[in-house]
């Protein structure tokens, strides 16, 4: 009669694992279903695979439907489900990254700057979004705040080529025709005939 019992709490306690196994090899079937359906750009089809399974409380759900409704075209939708992945996750950059597709689309520039702020607070020495927002604030003619983003992506990577030439720029609009003057020669390196630092150069002869 012991073994018995024995027998029987062994086997309620293995069913959630069994049902837990089954549920993963569900998922990883719709996943898989899902890839191949982006692969044929049947986005919507893709979306249909995980949308069977959806679960709020996933990130990689949340995240992986952000995605495919950014190339159907659902952008409302695609930030919906990048906001949910990064509740979930708020020490990830990744949803953050992804988020600015769909904002970009719709031209939320707003919105795209208070993302790169978001991406700087968890990593302040990431180049991509110091250069990113750098530019943001050099195309709304901020060119103090664009200084300040462009210098941290040029000090990481002083030689690279688009931080050289926006930071030359920045700095002639700032009036620092030295500073704009030593990048624009430093761009000529990487480039020789570069059109954009010819003619700063011209400009501050």
């Amino acid at each position: 009669m012991e073994t018995v019992r024995k027998i029987s709490v062994f086997c309620l306690l293995a069913m959630p694992l069994v049902v837990f196994g089954q549920d993963q090899a569900i998922l990883h079937q719709a996943f898989s279903k899902s890839y191949t359906q982006e692969s044929a750009h049947n986005y919507k089809g893709a979306i249909a695979e995980l949308s069977a399974h959806y679960t709020e409380s996933s990130y990689e759900l949340n995240l992986r439907l952000a995605w495919l409704s950014y190339l159907a075209g659902l952008f409302n939708e695609s930030v919906t489900y990048y906001q949910k992945a990064a509740k979930l996750m708020p020490a990830a950059t990744e949803p953050l990254w992804g988020i600015i597709n769909p904002y970009t689309k719709t031209e939320n520039y707003n919105d795209i700057e208070q993302i790169y702020l978001s991406i700087l607070k968890l990593d302040p020495k990431n180049a991509k979004a110091n250069y990113s927002l750098g530019i943001l604030y050099y195309y709304r003619k901020d060119f103090i705040n664009a200084k300040k983003y462009l210098d941290v992506s040029l000090n990481l990577y002083p030689f690279d080529y688009d931080s050289m030439l926006m930071s030359a720029w920045t700095n002639y609009f700032l009036g620092k025709l030295n500073e704009a003057k030593i990048l624009f020669n430093k761009v000529l390196l990487s480039n020789p005939n570069d059109k954009s630092a010819l003619d700063g150069l011209g400009l501050i002869k």
